[in-house]
């Protein structure tokens, strides 16, 4: 008696659902990505007698440090009053409230410091507030 039998079919694979998964898991990844600046580069520009342009904020980029120091778009504030802060966010908006509010504290900033931030843009009209806060790897 032979009992091998020789079936031989031909297996396919199927890829589909493979291939389905790959593309969710990168529009997943295109998607949750940020980007930060984490290093710039030290240029000396050459120099121009032109006058030049006023620059247009994108957006209102607030740092506080660990002692509750106010910057906004890297200059700093001569205090941490609500009124101050108030003050130089109207002037970096100019009446847009289109404009994006980013908060950057350190990780030690007084709790304060950041709800003075917060309830200034909100006195100002300026809904578009988000706090930027740095990825860890475990």
């Amino acid at each position: 008696m032979n009992f091998r039998t020789r079936l031989r079919d031909d297996l396919d694979i199927n890829i589909t659902p493979l291939i389905d998964v790959v593309f969710i898991l990168l529009i997943f990844f295109m998607v949750s990505t940020t980007f930060q600046k984490s290093a710039e580069l030290q240029v000396q520009l050459p120099e121009s007698t032109a006058t030049p342009a006023d620059e247009i904020p994108v957006s209102i980029e607030v740092v506080i440090n660990a002692q509750g120091q106010f910057f906004l778009n890297g200059r700093e504030l001569v205090n941490n009053q609500l009124a101050t802060v108030r003050a130089a966010m109207q002037s970096i908006a100019e009446g847009k409230t289109e404009l994006p509010v980013i908060v950057r504290a350190d990780a030690r900033t007084p709790h304060q410091a950041v709800v003075t931030a917060m309830d200034a843009a909100s006195q100002l009209g300026l809904t578009r507030l988000s706090i930027a806060t740095s990825h860890v790897e475990e």
